[in-house]
């Protein structure tokens, strides 16, 4: 599965880290940075093999900037 983080709506509130810290750090600059993720523009994306608590921290964002597809 293809995971996005649109860094440019993320406010940094840090919950998808709190969710799921296997797949999500939080950066020195406020914003979560996904584990093992490339950046993109201003977009991080990643690859992952296990969903685990993925799609939990992208329906807990407050501003939905998760994409999993």
């Amino acid at each position: 599965m293809k995971v996005k983080i649109e860094l440019d709506k993320c406010i940094g509130c840090g919950s998808c880290a709190a969710v799921c810290p296997e797949s999500f750090d939080m950066g020195d600059d406020g914003k979560p940075h996904l584990k093992n993720g490339k950046k993109q523009g201003n977009n991080e994306i990643a690859e992952i093999k296990k969903e685990g608590c993925i799609k939990e921290a992208a329906d807990i964002c407050p501003v939905q900037c998760i994409k999993v597809e």
